[in-house]
């Protein structure tokens, strides 16, 4: 399951799990946002109680989106601890995502 994060709620979601969390940066209008939003629910799906995968839309919440300078969407941020230990800008296969993630749980 992917968890919709806004400006609001990113602090508690995002900065306070113990887990690492992925942030699914993107928007309504975007083509390769499309392809990866699949690829990106389908690791919530395999790793339900290891990793915390969530979506932020960039045109309702630029605060967050301005904070960790987000200019090319998608793009997914990976955080540990509160801090962002992985970035992968643009439409990449599930496997390169897999290998970010893996060493982190």
């Amino acid at each position: 399951m992917t968890i919709d994060v806004t400006d609001s709620s990113f602090e508690s979601v995002v900065l306070q799990s113990d887990k690492p969390v992925i942030v699914d940066f993107w928007a309504e209008w975007c083509g390769p946002c499309r392809v990866i939003g699949p690829i990106v629910k389908e690791i919530s799906e395999e790793l339900p109680d290891k990793v915390v995968v969530t979506k932020l839309d960039v045109d309702s919440n630029p605060g967050v989106t301005q904070k960790y300078g987000i200019r090319n969407i998608p793009t997914v941020l990976i955080f540990k601890n509160g801090q962002v230990v992985e970035k992968v800008v643009g439409a990449v296969p599930k496997s390169h995502l897999m290998g970010k993630l893996q060493p982190l749980l």
